[in-house]
């Protein structure tokens, strides 16, 4: 057991000033204002400084960064990805892999298997091929295909969370129940839908909107759409990329402000570059330029291809933005962790994994703690 004391804690409802914290093992103990006292155990706490601690970031869109990617066959690969993103305050992270051959995202998906069964990572998300041909943004298009019965059922496996599938494709909306029926969360992305296709979508069972206005028919106030169904729909988890670029910040405030924040997940999307210098990078198949933390296609429409964002950022644009952090907290870890049923992380509360982030002033990190554990 080991007793911690920080400035400022965020807890799901409160920010609690002149904090301690107890973790005991892999877990949180207890903690609690230092004005209401403190345990007495015996020991003495360790002091963390001027520091506010938030819950571990739960990104559950990610497919590379430090240099390396998830759609690889090499687990070590795999690992530096997540690791990278660690540092960075992601402790639970979903490994998104982008499309590909079939053969090749079974042998990527069986790649990342070990990782979930030892906890690196919480899942795979097969973000294509079931992808609409007019809103692929950086997938291959002639590698997209209609999600027949055969192929969902070959890409599925034990290791997979989460499809990305068009609803409007001609077996969109069976392949959304195939999906949901063997356990595995259907998000609703990449879309040229209408709004009923969309809704139906949701009908159909699928509860994710993948890059929420991103890889989406527009919003028009005519025709609201994929973006104006996902808005209205309470079924629908919205992803969001915080980094200024995909989206501008007063279009984040209208989705707040129509959703809340406990429908709305921060998101990377993040890219082999993430935390690399300017250059040429790989995703997938497709060649990507990367300038100043922009990354495009480098060829035909030059489309937004990924990010470069890791989740602090996310998390600090989000409070320099003016959201609260308790607010902030809830959309980088406990709303995207509780739509996935991962009950353990997502928040500081007692019996949760140890998961901290530790931030400085600026709201940047400064130590993290992963299940117990500093990481280095």
């Amino acid at each position: 057991m080991t007793t911690y004391r920080v400035a400022r804690l965020v807890t799901p409802d409160d920010v609690l000033e002149n904090a301690w914290l107890q973790v005991s093992g892999s877990d949180i103990f207890a903690f609690g204002r230092r004005s209401d006292g403190m345990p007495a155990d015996g020991q003495r706490p360790e002091e963390l400084g001027d520091v506010t601690v938030v819950p571990g970031f739960v990104d559950i869109h990610t497919h590379g960064g430090g240099g390396s990617t998830y759609s690889t066959t090499d687990p070590e690969e795999a690992r530096k990805v997540a690791a990278f993103h660690a540092k960075h305050g992601t402790t639970t992270t979903m490994a998104s892999l982008v499309t590909a051959p079939l053969d090749d995202l079974v042998s990527q998906t069986a790649c990342l298997a070990d990782l979930v069964t030892d906890g690196v990572i919480a899942g795979v998300h097969l973000e294509g091929p079931f992808l609409s041909a007019a809103r692929c943004g950086a997938h291959e298009p002639t590698l997209l295909r209609d999600p027949v019965e055969g192929d969902v059922a070959k890409v599925l496996s034990d290791a997979v969370a989460m499809v990305t599938i068009a609803p409007e494709l001609p077996s969109g909306l069976d392949a959304i129940r195939q999906v949901v029926d063997a356990g595995v969360v259907a998000a609703l992305g990449h879309t040229d839908a209408t709004y009923e296709q969309m809704i139906a979508g949701a009908d159909a069972g699928a509860t994710v909107a993948t890059h929420l206005f991103n890889g989406m028919r527009p919003f028009h106030h005519r025709d609201p759409g994929p973006v104006g169904a996902a808005l209205n729909d309470p079924r629908l988890l919205l992803e969001v990329i915080n980094d200024g670029m995909h989206l501008d910040p007063q279009v984040v405030r209208v989705a707040l402000a129509a959703a809340g924040v406990d429908r709305i997940a921060l998101i990377t999307d993040a890219m082999v570059a993430t935390g690399m210098p300017n250059g040429r990078y790989m995703l997938g198949s497709l060649e990507v330029d990367v300038k100043d933390g922009l990354a495009t296609l480098a060829h035909g429409t030059h489309s937004i291809a990924g990010s470069t964002l890791t989740m602090d950022v996310a998390y600090r644009n989000a409070v320099k933005a003016g959201v609260s952090l308790v607010d902030a907290s809830r959309m980088a870890s406990t709303t995207p962790a509780g739509a996935f049923g991962w009950y353990g992380v997502g928040s500081i509360e007692t019996g949760k994994r140890a998961d901290l982030v530790l931030l400085d002033e600026d709201y940047r990190v400064q130590k993290v703690m992963r299940a117990g554990s500093w990481l280095d």
